[in-house]
């Protein structure tokens, strides 16, 4: 019987191997050139400098209030003005 692992086990399963090893094996499976895949790596380690890391504090940012409707109300709030107060903060897509 073939053994079923969950997507976080076959990916354990090759968090040892170097960086080499895991563009060959990508580009093995895909179908992008490997011009192609240095370009997207390297994109993604500028885009990652640019990434709060896990316990930094948070940027501030400004977000459109909502009526009970889900219709902007005009009106803005910015994450600094709720110092001090609880903030839960929810990202998913909502089309």
């Amino acid at each position: 019987m073939s053994e079923t692992l969950t997507r976080d086990q076959r990916a354990m399963r090759h968090a040892d191997l170097v960086i080499e090893e895991r563009k060959k094996i990508w580009l093995s499976i895909s179908d992008i050139s490997e011009e192609e895949f240095d370009a997207f790596m390297a994109f993604q380690k500028e885009r990652q400098a640019n990434v709060p890391q896990v316990g930094a504090q948070a940027p501030d940012f400004t977000l459109d209030v909502l009526d009970k409707d889900r219709l902007r109300t005009g009106d803005t709030i910015t994450l600094s003005s709720l110092h001090g107060k609880p903030v839960a903060l929810l990202f998913g897509s909502y089309t």
